[in-house]
């Protein structure tokens, strides 16, 4: 029955049943059916919450962690190499309560990494999302850079005659 669904609400389904997202309480509550926009969410509660009584920092940084990289890759395609290389935080203000994160790629974008990657060279793209608590406010800024490459198409092999 599973196998009847659209990709996207089997990846939904997925991620909302990823230990490490149940744990820290991390939800995702949309993905678009095209892959350009994913919805993310986190309330504060005691399996996420530091020292101080607000959002843990690794908390804050798992909840982005794979969106732009399953956006790219289910966008682009089996013909693609795409791995997270690098990121980094920000973290702006205490969060509170619950934080919302929303992932956005252009079609243009993608069209641009297919372009760049054409000939097998990697391509290295830099996305940014905001963690904003309810009321809007600035909570963390995440930087995450991707690897990606068209595979290298293999020759075949000369059969003998």
């Amino acid at each position: 029955m599973l196998e009847r669904l659209p990709r996207h609400w089997l990846l939904r389904l997925r991620l909302n049943a990823y230990l490490p997202y149940l744990g820290a309480g991390v939800r995702v509550e949309r993905i678009s059916p095209d892959f350009l926009a994913i919805d993310v969410r986190m309330k504060l509660h005691s399996g996420n919450v530091n020292y101080v009584g607000t959002h843990f920092g690794g908390s804050l940084y798992s909840m982005t962690d794979p969106h732009f990289m399953l956006m790219v890759m289910e966008n682009l395609g089996r013909d693609y190499i795409v791995w997270d290389k690098a990121a980094r935080i920000d973290f702006m203000a205490p969060g509170r309560g619950t934080v919302h994160a929303r992932f956005r790629l252009d079609p243009a974008e993608i069209g641009r990494l297919r372009t760049e990657a054409a000939e097998g060279r990697p391509v290295l793209p830099e996305y940014v999302v905001d963690v904003v608590d309810d009321k809007g406010k600035l909570v963390a800024r995440v930087h995450k850079t991707l690897y990606v490459r068209r595979k290298k198409r293999t020759q075949p092999i000369a059969q003998a005659s």
